[in-house]
């Protein structure tokens, strides 16, 4: 037996109200709240996953 290294990745989703006069205002307030730690994405709904080997034998990311 080998040992492998293997790399999940995960695209998680959570909404954020915002109020701003248009929507760059709101995406730039958004991220300002991001950096800032006040908007934090909590375990949530899990919209794409996938996977990969990166060790001796890397392989393409592939979804699961």
């Amino acid at each position: 037996m080998k040992k492998f290294i293997i790399a999940i990745e995960e695209t998680v989703v959570q909404e954020f109200e915002v109020m701003a006069d248009d929507s760059i205002e709101a995406l730039e307030i958004a991220e300002q709240k991001y950096r800032k730690g006040e908007f934090v994405l909590e375990p949530g709904e899990v919209q794409f996953r996938q996977m990969a080997s990166i060790g001796d034998e890397p392989t393409e990311w592939m979804e699961f």
